[in-house]
C-alpha cells in the first residue's frame, strides 16, 4: 500500500452551517463546507489520538442554495467552575434550565448540500511504536463501507446529520457542478499548539469547477 494514499466520502444533507466566525450575532454560513468540517466526518468515522486526518480537496456536486430559519437555541453552557465544585463535593447543581436560557436566532443556512470529501490519514509525530497506517486505513474503510460510525457525522451544527457513504472509484462518480467563485477568506481549522487557546487560521479559498483545493495547514499561505 502507497505511503500516502487519499481516501474519499461523498456526504448529503437537507441542511448545513459553517458558521463564519465574524458574524456575531446570527449565524450566516460559508458557502460550501470548511475544511475543519470536513475533517470532523473523518473523525465520526474513525479517530484515534494516533492518526490525523488532513483535507485535500472539497468537491462541490449540488447548487449552492440558501435558505432563512429561526431556530431556538440555548444561551448559556454549564459554569466550569459549577463542574469542579461538583466533582470535589461529590455532589452539585449541574443543571441547565432551558426556559431560563433559550433565545431565539435567524440564521442563514445552506440547503440540500451535497459534498466529495478527500482526506489523507497520516500518524501523528507521537505515535506509540509499532503503529501502522495501513491498519487504521483498512479499519476506515471497513467502517465507512459498512455505513458505520463512532458519532453521527454532521455539517457543522450536530442538529444537521449528514449521510455519508465511501467513494472507491471516482471514475464512476458524477463530476462536481460547474461553477467558479472566489470564497474569499474561509476558515481552515484550529491551531490547537496552545490547548489552553486555540487560534483560528484561514485561507484564502477559490472554488474552480465546483473544486475547493485545500492548502495544507502548515502552508505560507495558512494564516492566523
Amino acid at each position: 500500500m502507497p505511503m500516502t494514499k487519499t481516501h474519499c466520502l461523498e456526504v448529503r444533507g437537507d441542511f448545513a452551517c459553517f458558521t463564519r466566525p465574524e458574524m456575531k450575532v446570527e449565524r450566516v454560513s460559508y458557502d460550501v463546507i470548511t475544511p475543519s468540517a470536513a475533517r470532523a466526518v473523518f473523525e465520526a468515522i474513525l479517530w484515534k489520538p494516533a492518526i490525523r486526518w488532513r483535507v485535500r480537496r472539497i468537491e462541490v456536486l449540488a447548487p449552492i442554495r440558501w435558505i432563512n430559519l429561526r431556530r431556538n437555541e440555548v444561551a448559556g453552557v454549564v459554569s466550569t467552575r459549577n463542574v469542579e465544585t461538583a466533582m470535589r463535593a461529590g455532589s452539585g447543581d449541574l443543571a441547565l434550565y432551558i426556559e431560563d436560557e433559550r433565545q431565539q436566532r435567524a440564521g442563514l443556512f445552506l440547503r440540500n448540500v451535497a459534498y466529495r470529501l478527500h482526506a489523507e490519514l497520516t500518524l501523528q509525530p507521537n505515535a506509540p511504536p509499532g503503529e501502522t497506517l495501513i491498519k487504521y486505513r483498512e479499519m476506515f474503510e471497513r467502517r465507512a463501507g459498512k455505513g458505520q460510525c463512532v458519532n453521527q457525522p454532521y455539517l457543522g451544527c450536530r442538529e444537521f446529520a449528514a449521510d455519508f457513504r465511501l467513494v472507491s472509484d471516482l471514475g464512476k462518480e458524477p463530476p462536481p457542478i460547474a461553477e467558479t467563485r472566489d470564497l474569499g477568506f474561509m476558515l481552515h481549522d484550529l491551531d490547537f499548539r496552545n490547548p489552553a487557546d486555540p487560534v483560528p487560521r484561514f485561507f484564502r479559498a477559490q472554488m474552480t469547477n465546483g473544486v475547493v483545493e485545500v492548502p495544507d495547514f502548515d502552508a505560507a499561505e495558512v494564516r492566523a
